[in-house]
């Protein structure tokens, strides 16, 4: 029975991995500076929560675990990393130890900027109503999925593999060590400023990614995406390449039918990102010996990825959703899918600066024109978070001319955000008399705006 020591165990999906490891009867130990829920609570349920927080170089020496998987949020000069060098330790990133226990497995990889998580999450919901047995890796919480980290002795595994930094000790991109046998690249749009300074830093990413793949591996590719097409002629043209687009549809009510050759199919997901990530979904799964019209008959009932356009609430003539839209792309494809859907809704979209390329003055002149297709736009950020990512202070007036929409709103207090939502939200009388339009309010957000309840937030 082997034993892992994980070195920031309570990451999203380090803690996810601890889990999925332990379900298979491995001997798992870890440590964290700090942990918060929901990581705090699934570790504390699987007797897994550290009895203290901080970092203990004594597990390893004394506890001497067959190896170690550190985690991103450590640093190069963390005691337990110093202390598992000395004890000649093997040291795995997250994303090298994945490989190492899905090396015998056929391996899909969804890369790219956007709509990775979306991919991943279709895909898995494809082969399970279809029974296929497999296993998984993705960044966020599935509906029909218990954990976001699956790992048994199936002889397949769908991962979300993004482009971050493995570890302190391994800086290449997560998608270098997966290894795949089919692949989708969904996107390429510049983020991640703290790591990949210029764009084409970043983009060479992608293109290492691609040279680094074996030659019999197929890639699907995003061919309505101008940078997607540029890397694959650099980089892929020594692989087997697929492109996808988005499919026919139409809308009927703000529902979206997908016109396909065996008839109309109705989804559950609306929005032109969300179709095309549906296709690509779908020729994977066709590539793993699912049927068209079983693809169809299951992505139907697909209803979304957590904070993924996901419904927050619903009344009388007001609709409230929220997604994880952050980079200017996101923000954009959002709302234009919101736009498309709901074209008679008033459409309040209010955007939380949160990661720390949008809190960097730098890279605020991407988010140009990202949110025109809003009728009120609101953008909110915190002073506190700015101090947490050791960033310089903003000002919110700074922060507006990089929208470049000079009616856009920006504060920076989680009241004053409460209040102007409210105001934007309630009914508004119209000149010629008609009833006001029902209400649309969009959040979008990799954060939590300062822990608002909009479920306080009502039309009424």
């Amino acid at each position: 029975m082997k034993h892992i020591h994980f070195i920031a165990i309570g990451g999203a999906i380090m803690h996810q991995l601890a889990l999925a490891l332990q379900r298979q009867g491995y001997t798992i130990t870890g440590s964290d500076d700090e942990i918060t829920d929901p990581a705090k609570s699934n570790l504390k349920t699987a007797g897994l929560l550290p009895e203290q927080f901080g970092w203990f170089p004594e597990k390893i020496s004394s506890g001497a675990p067959d190896a170690i998987v550190l985690g991103m949020h450590a640093k190069a000069d963390n005691p337990e990393l110093i202390a598992a060098k000395a004890a000649g330790v093997p040291i795995y990133s997250f994303p090298q130890y994945v490989y190492e226990v899905s090396k015998n497995k056929k391996r899909v990889v969804v890369a790219g900027s956007h709509g990775k998580t979306t991919i991943t999450s279709m895909i898995m919901h494809i082969l399970k109503h279809q029974g296929i047995n497999f296993d998984y890796l993705v960044g966020a919480r599935v509906a029909g999925f218990d954990q976001s980290v699956q790992l048994t002795d199936a002889p397949l595994i769908v991962l979300e593999g993004d482009e971050y930094p493995a570890s302190v000790e391994e800086k290449r991109p997560k998608i270098f060590f997966y290894h795949p046998h089919i692949s989708v690249l969904s996107g390429i749009a510049w983020d991640h400023i703290n790591v990949f300074p210029t764009y084409e830093n970043y983009f060479n990413q992608f293109e290492q990614y691609l040279q680094g793949l074996d030659d019999n591996v197929k890639v699907f590719y995003n061919d309505e995406d101008a940078e997607v097409q540029r890397v694959m002629q650099t980089s892929g043209q020594k692989l087997t390449t697929v492109p996808y687009e988005t499919p026919p549809f139409h809308y009927e009510e703000g529902v979206p039918i997908m016109d396909t050759a065996s008839g109309p199919v109705k989804v559950s997901v609306f929005g032109r990102h969300n179709l095309l990530n549906m296709q690509a979904a779908i020729d994977v799964c066709m590539e793993l010996g699912v049927s068209e019209k079983d693809c169809y008959a299951a992505i139907a009932s697909f209803t979304g990825a957590a904070r993924r356009l996901e419904k927050v609430k619903e009344e009388e003539n007001f609709l409230v959703y929220r997604d994880f839209a952050h980079a200017p792309s996101k923000l954009k494809a959002t709302l234009n899918a919101v736009r498309e859907a709901y074209p008679t809704h008033h459409l309040v979209a209010c955007f939380e600066l949160h990661t720390f390329s949008s809190l960097n003055e730098k890279f605020l002149s991407e988010y140009a024109n990202s949110m025109d297709a809003a009728d009120d736009a609101i953008v909110f950020f915190s002073h506190h978070a700015l101090n947490l990512k050791g960033l310089p202070p903003l000002e919110p007036i700074t922060v507006r001319k990089y929208f470049d929409r000079t009616d856009v709103n920006v504060v920076d207090e989680k009241e004053d955000l409460l209040e102007m939502v409210k105001k934007f939200v309630a009914p508004h009388s119209r000149q010629d008399g008609a009833a006001p339009k029902p209400v649309f309010l969009l959040l979008m957000s990799s954060g939590t705006f300062d822990g608002i309840d909009w479920n306080a937030v009502s039309s009424h």
